[in-house]
């Protein structure tokens, strides 16, 4: 079903952004570690690309929960419309079953007067339903 391939895709693309946020803290804690091992000294301009990397990381869990919450929609909507869809085909199925009926008493009717009434000929039958 389409909601099911939508729903795949957002968890995909969902595990590419926590795996980017994985490995992006990894990376800030290695270089934070490099730093503190060699008593390096960073500038401002190297403090700011470490700030930049915690805001990408920010920025990929916002999307992550943006992802959410469009999933928990298309959840309720597939859920919903797979309802709607099963009291359809409910709706269907008690509708042919009156249709059936219907169809039988109309038989029935046509069988109990299916003789000739008098004065009328074979070529002026009368039809039944």
């Amino acid at each position: 079903m389409l909601f099911d391939s939508l729903n795949d895709l957002l968890e995909h693309i969902k595990q590419v952004e926590k795996d980017t946020i994985t490995i992006s803290r990894e990376a800030q804690m290695k270089l934070s570690s490099f730093i503190e091992r060699n008593n390096i000294e960073i500038d401002d301009e190297a403090a700011e690309a470490m700030q930049y990397q915690d805001i990408v990381s920010q920025q990929l869990s916002a999307t992550i929960e943006a992802i959410e919450l469009v999933q928990k929609n298309l959840q309720m909507f597939s859920h919903t419309f797979k309802q709607d869809e099963l009291i359809a085909d409910d709706s269907v199925v008690k509708l042919r079953k009156k249709m059936n009926i219907v169809l039988q008493q109309a038989k029935a009717k046509k069988a109990a007067f299916s003789g000739h009434i008098k004065g009328i000929s074979d070529e002026h039958e009368i039809e039944f339903f």
